[in-house]
């Protein structure tokens, strides 16, 4: 499937003492990238929670981090669909610097929520239909 690719500077508030990413910070960049992956694809999070009733939350993430990135460092966040089941996504994401072997990888699982009552369902037809073409 096609890697989407979103920018990301790392700021002060994203460091710990040392000038170091703290590990946190990289959950929040690829939380950013998948916002704004699903967003390329013509879903906006409150459009979908408003209009369809459903949310899409973070059910697992394992996450392999391999370097340190740095205050200032300009990164580039990724994310591939590898796999869309009845109520859940299944991504790959990595973070690094333009050219070099990725920072931090992550398996990512998303599942599909009722807005309404928390409760697990299938991706609305029309959002399962785009992303499952995303390719």
């Amino acid at each position: 499937m096609k890697e989407f690719r979103w920018p990301v500077r790392v700021y002060y508030e994203d460091t710990d003492a040392g000038g170091v990413v703290y590990h946190a910070s990289y959950l929040r960049f690829m939380e950013r990238a998948r916002t704004e992956w699903l967003r390329s694809h013509g879903f906006d999070q409150g459009a979908l929670r408003e209009r369809l009733g459903v949310l899409f939350v973070v059910r697992r993430i394992e996450v392999d981090f391999r370097r340190p990135a740095r205050l200032d460092d300009e990164l580039t966040v990724s994310a591939r669909l590898r796999e869309v089941r009845p109520a859940r996504l299944l991504l790959d994401q990595a973070v690094g610097r333009e050219g070099e072997a990725p920072l931090c990888e992550a398996r990512v699982e998303v599942a599909c929520l009722d807005a309404a009552s928390g409760r697990p369902r299938r991706i609305p037809e029309g959002v399962m239909a785009e992303l499952d073409g995303a390719g």
